[in-house]
C-alpha cells in the first residue's frame, strides 16, 4: 500500500490475524447438534434451556449422598456414580460436573475417554494404578493412594484399578457440565447396531470367533446399563 508504512500492514494483519483466532465456536455439550431450519423442529440445543431466575430454589444447586458406598458386585468390580447437569440442575452454563468413584480390590473402571473434558481424579480411600495414552502411544502412570491427586488430559484414553486388597473411593472433577464417556471395550464391541465384525478383527488381530462373541457379550452389557440408567432417572 503506497504511502502506508511496512510496520503498519505489518500490524495490522497480526491484529486481523489475532481477532481471527480470537473467535470460536461455543464447545458441544453432546455429541452433536444437527442444524434445523425451522424451530419448530428444534428439541435440543448446546446445553439446557435456563430457569426462570425467579424460580430458582438451593435444592438446584444441591445434592446429598456422596458419603454413601456404591455396590461395586458387577463384573467390573467398580462404580462410577457421575452428576452431570442432568442430576444437579444448576450446573448448566457453570462448565464443572462430578463423580464418585468405588473399586472393589482387583476392579477396574475400564480405558475411556471423555470426549468435552479434562479430569481431576483425587484419591480418599485405598490405592489406584491409574494411567492415560497419549496421541503419541506415551503411557502415562502412578500409583495413587489416599490424598493423591492426578490430571487425566481431554479426549485420552485412561483408567484406573484398585491394586490395594481393601476397597477404594475415589472422587473426579470434570471440566464441562456434560464430559461424555467412550468405553473403548463397549463402544466398539457393544455398537447398537453392530460395528461389520471384520473391522474389530482386522484392528484387534483378533478370530472371528471371538469378535462375535464378545459383541454379543458387551451388547448385552449395554442394555443393562441403560436399563440401570433409565430406572435411575425414571
Amino acid at each position: 500500500m503506497k504511502g502506508v508504512p511496512n510496520y503498519l500492514v505489518a500490524l495490522a494483519l497480526m491484529a486481523l490475524a489475532c481477532s481471527i483466532a480470537s473467535a470460536y465456536d461455543p464447545a458441544p455439550l453432546q455429541d452433536f447438534c444437527v442444524a434445523v431450519n425451522s424451530s419448530t423442529d428444534a428439541v435440543f440445543l448446546n446445553g439446557k434451556f435456563c430457569k426462570d431466575p425467579k424460580l430458582v430454589t438451593p435444592d438446584d444447586f444441591f445434592f446429598a449422598g456422596l458419603n454413601t458406598p456404591r455396590n461395586t458386585s458387577n463384573q467390573l468390580g467398580s462404580n462410577v456414580d457421575l452428576l452431570p447437569v442432568d442430576t444437579i440442575l444448576g450446573l448448566n452454563t457453570l462448565g464443572v460436573a462430578l463423580a464418585r468413584l468405588d473399586f472393589a480390590p482387583n476392579g477396574v473402571n475400564s480405558p475411556h475417554i471423555h470426549p468435552r473434558a479434562s479430569e481431576i481424579l483425587i484419591v480418599l480411600e485405598g490405592t489406584l494404578y491409574v494411567g492415560f495414552v497419549t496421541s503419541e502411544n506415551s503411557f502415562f502412570t502412578k500409583t495413587l493412594y489416599a490424598g493423591d491427586l492426578f490430571i487425566f488430559p481431554i479426549g485420552l484414553i485412561h483408567f484406573q484399578i484398585n491394586v490395594g486388597t481393601t476397597n477404594a473411593v475415589a472422587f473426579a472433577s470434570f471440566g464441562s457440565q456434560n464430559p461424555g464417556r467412550i468405553t473403548i471395550s463397549e463402544n466398539l464391541f457393544g455398537a447398537n447396531p453392530p460395528i461389520y465384525p471384520e473391522v474389530l478383527v482386522k484392528a484387534f488381530q483378533l478370530d472371528t470367533n471371538v469378535v462375535e462373541s464378545l459383541q454379543k457379550k458387551f451388547s448385552q452389557l449395554n442394555t443393562n446399563v441403560v436399563e440401570s440408567v433409565q430406572k435411575k432417572f425414571s
